[in-house]
């Protein structure tokens, strides 16, 4: 018996690099996952339905990753090192997740984008109480955490689209540049 998380996932095996949800048809989905295009209908009143169901998986996948990174920081590994870190892992892993949140959040269609926003701004409502809460561990304050926060997860999702087109031997040199980016949105963020 088939069920949603077996038709997301068959869409997710459909979708790639240059391959948009939008370009999926309900038959290409039920043919893939082995069902009549009738049984799609019992799990998902439209492709929206399901398109909208991947990006909140991705969106979740991201989160889950981003949230174990915390716990590699060491006296070492900053959180800023380890988070981009976490985040340029999913990228370049087998999971399509964080290239469809990429990809959908600028050429999707208008409720896509509308889904990427909302996890960009739940993301980043995490973000701030984060930035707040290792700031003021060190005595200090962030000025705008909800902007710091949001110019950070702009930054980081843009370069993230950048690096899906390039090949792999520049992504250690992106890396190290987004690393000092973020850092210097976090400095010129904090007030002594």
């Amino acid at each position: 018996m088939i069920n949603r998380e077996d038709i997301v996932a068959a869409a997710l095996s459909l979708v790639g690099p240059n391959r948009s949800i939008s370009s999926l048809s309900l038959r290409e989905i039920a043919r893939y996952a082995d069902i009549a295009p009738n049984s799609f209908y019992r799990h998902f009143k439209n492709m929206d339905e399901v398109a909208i169901a991947m990006i909140e998986l991705a969106g979740t996948s991201l989160n889950r990753l981003l949230s174990e990174a915390r716990y590699r920081v060491t006296a070492d590994k900053s959180a800023v090192v380890t988070s981009i870190e976490a985040f340029m892992e999913m990228l370049n892993s087998e999971e399509r997740l964080l290239h469809l949140l990429l990809r959908e959040g600028s050429v999707g269609s208008e409720s896509y984008r509308r889904a990427v926003e909302n996890f960009l701004i739940h993301f980043e409502e995490e973000l701030s109480l984060d930035l707040i809460r290792l700031v003021s561990a060190s005595g200090r304050q962030i000025k705008y955490p909800h902007l710091v926060s949001k110019a950070i997860t702009r930054l980081v999702f843009s370069q993230g689209g950048y690096i899906l087109g390039r090949p792999q031997n520049e992504q250690p040199l992106i890396k190290e540049n987004l690393i000092k980016m973020v850092r210097m949105i976090i400095v010129g963020g904090v007030q002594n």
